[in-house]
């Protein structure tokens, strides 16, 4: 066994999380949580995990759920398409005849939405199968650990991790070597500031030895994100508020977001405007500013509480329990949200 894999392992017996998806070996409830913590901190997760289990807790429930509940039952969680590519996971593994996950590479990667990194994690954890699985944390560990030079964002520079992975991958302990990596990037090895001083690897971390923790793993500069200002119109009538249905490709694809628009307006464009298209209104009232960051894109958002006299527009008129029972609304419009729910 190489001396960091060793290092690590017993790092981990003494310091694992306890979290509430390490207590089962079912490939299903697993892989729910490896789709989850992507893109979303451990203590989020934690909640919505275990709601997601108890609401959907066999394949087949996350197969044959109404899409629209389904992204209910994930909203919050963002980045949506991951759950569609759950869902359409679980209808192609009950067509092919089976109930839980399959349990090699192949088979995984012919599914749905997962990659090398799922598909690794699944099996090591799992299934305790000796399995290579690439993220954030393992980067981060094995870029300090051996000064890997080159950037992350080459998809050549996966090989060269997937070697080293290889050459130290544990035989018995599969899991607990992948989630070592999951404990050790959270809570030690961390992008900004890590705790080096307690970092069972120090001694043997190149980057350590020479000064440059935070020069590793390397990265080339991000494209700038486009901006984009919007004017969210937040339409009252009877105590319903009005929504509409996304395309169903794209950004937010299919979920139901408050009627906006690619502009900036006033409170006196939009008086006008209604006026001009006849459709009667109490007041129209500012509600303050937004901002929602997606990965290529970053909205700036400016909101208005609009009060109509009758209901107008191809729009879904939605009482506020709807909103929160039944319709998935983006985190992007969660300021807003909130507006309406006080």
């Amino acid at each position: 066994m190489e001396k960091i894999t060793k290092d690590l392992l017993n790092w981990y017996q003494k310091n694992k999380r306890d979290l509430p998806w390490r207590r089962t070996k079912n490939p299903y409830y697993i892989w729910v949580s490896e789709i989850m913590l992507q893109q979303t901190r451990v203590e989020a997760v934690k909640v919505y995990y275990e709601r997601f289990i108890t609401k959907l807790p066999t394949l087949y429930d996350l197969a044959t759920i109404p899409e629209d509940e389904l992204l209910k039952l994930w909203e919050g969680l963002g980045y949506y398409s991951r759950v569609r590519n759950m869902q359409a996971c679980a209808k192609q593994i009950i067509a092919s005849g089976l109930t839980n996950l399959p349990n090699t590479k192949e088979e995984l990667l012919a599914l749905p939405g997962i990659g090398n990194y799922t598909a690794g994690a699944i099996l090591s954890i799992a299934f305790n199968i000796p399995s290579v699985a690439i993220d954030g944390n393992v980067y981060r560990v094995l870029g300090r650990y051996y000064k890997i030079g080159e950037s992350i964002t080459k998809n050549s520079t996966y090989h060269i991790y997937e070697k080293k992975m290889q050459k130290i991958l544990s035989v018995k302990n599969a899991g607990d070597f992948t989630q070592s990596f999951m404990d050790l990037g959270s809570l030690i090895c961390t992008p900004k500031s890590p705790k080096c001083e307690l970092c069972p690897l120090q001694n043997d971390c190149g980057a350590r030895k020479n000064n440059q923790v935070e020069v590793y793993p390397v990265k080339e500069r991000k494209k700038e994100q486009r901006i984009e200002e919007r004017t969210v119109y937040l339409y009252r009538c009877n105590n319903k508020i009005a929504i509409q249905k996304r395309k169903d490709k794209g950004l937010l694809a299919s979920m139901y977001e408050f009627p906006n628009t690619l502009e900036t307006v006033s409170t006196i464009d939009i008086e006008n405007n209604l006026l001009r298209q006849g459709i009667s209104f109490y007041s129209v009232l500012e509600v303050g500013e937004s901002k929602h960051i997606f990965s290529h894109i970053i909205w700036y958002m400016k909101g208005y509480i609009i009060e109509l006299k009758e209901p107008t527009g191809n729009y879904i008129w939605a009482t506020m329990e709807e909103l929160q029972e039944k319709y998935s609304i983006p985190s992007a419009f969660s300021y807003y949200y909130q507006i309406l729910l006080k």
